[in-house]
């Protein structure tokens, strides 16, 4: 895909389930149509409960407990998609890598989240990995920890401008301080703006289908100013829900130099098929003010939408994980 290379932008998929690795995931990846993957709690909280594929394994471990059985499932997948990943890791390390989360309920727990970040980079040991890591107070001297002891890290949950630049700054010390060739995304969520808003923008006029882009291309901007070129910021949650919207719309509209873009396997089948495929107009941080600007005219709060979208996204990820660690603890 020579627009990756033109522009330092790659495509990575937001899904991991076992048959999936084995089968689908290796033909999109030998096709160049991805370059890495993410993962989440929700994400495995999906796979696990649903795919018979972890079924021998889950016997094999039943005697554990439930964060045990847990990480040995989510590790044996990480491990796989690495190794799949690794030939494309080694022709650019800006690439190929596979995404963990902590354990969602250290997201207050700046040492919790480093020990276990620290312990689930050991336990994998690929070179490939990022250890996710949520932009909470806690989650920032995280950040900057783990990448100063050569951890590659995917700062995750970002919804502010504000968070965007405490994680950049964050990982920008602490790759500083290692020493070393370490990469960190900045994951900023895209189309969750835009389910929480566009109903109220429409009573009051506005363009609907806009927040979204618009505050991800401010967070863009704040990242990129920190020059740091291991960070890219990575937009996320950029699959689309009902029809009001093209599928791939998070996709075209956010083609920047120096960025991923992480999306569900159904919207990067249809991006293929009827997406754009050329370099996105970056909309410029000027512009970018003056919508903020005609917002807060209309009496949004942007700063309300941004904690609610980020309680809500922690709230959402802890739920996932206990629901999944009782299914694990009762089987």
């Amino acid at each position: 895909m020579s627009l990756k290379e033109d522009i330092n932008f790659s495509l990575w998929c937001d899904f991991i389930e076992r048959d999936f690795l084995e089968n689908k995931f290796q033909d999109i990846i030998k096709d160049e149509i991805i370059h890495g993957a993410t993962s989440n709690p929700a994400i495995f909280e999906s796979s696990i409960s649903n795919s018979v594929a972890y079924a021998q394994q889950l016997q094999m471990l039943q005697a554990n407990e439930a964060k045990t059985i847990y990480e040995e499932l989510a590790i044996t997948d990480i491990k796989r998609a690495a190794e799949l990943l690794d030939d494309l890791h080694l022709e650019d390390l800006n690439d190929g890598f596979i995404s963990i989360e902590v354990d969602p309920l250290l997201c207050d727990d700046t040492q919790g989240t480093i020990e276990e970040g620290i312990r689930l980079n050991s336990q994998i040991g690929s070179d490939n990995v990022m250890i996710k890591v949520p932009a909470t107070e806690a989650g920032y001297e995280a950040m900057k920890e783990l990448t100063s002891n050569g951890i590659h890290v995917n700062a995750t949950l970002i919804f502010s401008p504000e968070q965007a630049i405490k994680c950049a700054k964050a990982l920008d010390e602490g790759i500083k301080a290692s020493n070393k060739d370490i990469k960190a995304v900045v994951s900023v969520f895209v189309s969750r703006f835009d389910r929480m808003c566009d109903l109220e923008f429409k009573e009051k006029g506005l363009e609907t289908g806009k927040l979204g882009i618009m505050n991800a291309t401010k967070c863009y901007h704040e990242v990129e100013k920190i020059a740091n070129k291991n960070i890219r910021t990575l937009f996320a949650s950029t699959g689309v829900k009902g029809d009001d919207l093209p599928q791939s719309y998070y996709v075209d509209t956010l083609i920047y130099p120096n960025s991923v873009n992480t999306a569900p396997l159904a919207t990067i089948e249809d991006w293929l098929e009827n997406g754009k495929k050329e370099e996105s107009e970056i909309i410029s941080e000027v512009d970018c003010d003056k919508y903020f600007e005609i917002l807060m005219s209309n009496k949004i709060d942007v700063n309300r939408v941004y904690d609610e979208l980020l309680n809500d996204g922690l709230e959402s990820f802890k739920d996932s994980f206990k629901v999944l660690l009782s299914k694990l603890q009762k089987n």
